[in-house]
C-alpha cells in the first residue's frame, strides 16, 4: 500500500508542476513581485498531496524566530522536501542552486525569472565570488537567500560535511543566519521511492546575528543544526521505531557510538 500511494504521489507531484509550469508561462510578461505567488501555491499543492495520499503532515516551530526582512535561512539538507516546503513561510526567497538546474526546460526558466541565485559548482573562486554578490543584492532588496550548507541532501543520521559557502556570506553580507533543522528525511529518504506517513517537524532556531569570527559562526552554525535535528530525528524514530530511515541511521550512529 505504501508502494502505490508513494508512486500516486510521486505521478501527481510531477503531473502538477508541469501543468503549473505550463499554466503558470503567463508571469514571464509580469513584474517578479505580481509573478510570485505562483511559487508558494505550487509547494502548497505538494504538501496537500502528501498529506491527503501519503498521510504526511508537517509542524513549523519557532517561527517567531524567522527575521523580518533579508536574512540568511541555513536548512538541513536531507531530502527533496525542504526544496518546496519552506517556500511558503517567506516572503520573497531565493535559493543557492546548482547551475544545471537552469538547464532544465521550464524550470529552469521560472529559477531565472524569480531570480535564484546558480552556483557553477566547477569554479569555486569564481563561483563564490558570483554568488556573493547575487546574494548581496537580494539580502538589500530585503529578500530571504535559502542556502543548504552541506551542499547536496544527507541521508537523516548520516554524518554532516558542512561547507565554508554560508560562512562567506554571513562575512560578506553582514546579515542574520536563521538555522533550520528538520526530520524530513526519516519520511522522504534521500533514496528510493516508498515515503512514509508521519508528521515532518521543522524547527526554525533563533538567528546568528552578525559580528561573529567566521570559524566561530561556522562551528556554531553546525552545532545548532545538527543537535537539533538529532533531536527531532529522536522524536521521530520514538513515534515510527519500525521506519526504514530510523533503522539505517540507528545502524549509522551505532558506528559512530552513539545511541539512538
Amino acid at each position: 500500500m505504501l508502494l502505490i500511494r508513494s508512486l500516486l504521489f510521486q505521478g501527481l507531484f510531477y503531473l502538477s508542476t508541469l501543468v503549473l509550469m505550463i499554466g503558470g508561462l503567463p508571469v514571464f510578461i509580469l513584474p517578479r513581485r505580481l509573478g510570485w505567488p505562483l511559487v508558494p501555491f505550487w509547494a502548497r499543492v505538494n504538501l496537500f498531496l502528501l498529506r491527503w495520499i501519503v498521510g504526511l503532515r508537517v509542524e513549523y516551530r519557532g517561527l517567531g524566530n524567522i527575521p523580518r526582512g533579508g536574512c540568511i535561512v541555513a536548512a538541513k539538507h536531507q531530502s527533496v522536501w525542504e526544496t518546496f516546503a519552506l517556500l511558503p513561510l517567506f516572503a520573497s526567497p531565493t535559493y543557492v542552486l546548482k547551475r544545471e538546474l537552469r538547464y532544465i526546460p521550464l524550470f529552469g526558466w521560472y529559477t531565472a525569472k524569480f531570480r535564484q541565485i546558480p552556483v557553477d559548482r566547477g569554479k569555486r573562486s569564481l563561483a563564490l565570488a558570483a554568488m556573493t554578490e547575487k546574494a548581496r543584492q537580494a539580502i538589500a532588496e530585503g529578500r530571504q537567500i535559502l542556502i543548504f550548507p552541506e551542499g547536496t541532501r544527507k541521508g537523516a543520521g548520516e554524518e554532516p560535511r558542512y561547507k565554508y559557502g554560508v560562512s562567506h556570506l554571513y562575512r560578506s553580507l553582514a546579515a542574520p543566519v536563521l538555522p533550520v533543522a528538520l526530520n524530513a528525511g526519516v519520511y522522504w529518504p534521500r533514496r528510493g521511492w516508498i515515503l512514509q506517513p508521519g508528521t515532518v517537524i521543522v524547527e526554525f532556531l533563533p538567528a546568528i546575528l552578525p559580528g561573529r569570527d567566521i570559524d566561530d559562526f561556522h562551528s556554531k552554525l553546525i552545532a545548532e543544526i545538527e543537535t537539533a535535528s538529532d533531536g527531532l530525528l529522536r522524536e521521530a524514530a520514538a513515534a515510527h521505531p519500525e521506519a526504514p530511515a530510523v533503522q539505517r541511521a540507528r545502524q549509522r550512529w551505532s558506528a559512530r557510538g552513539m545511541t539512538l
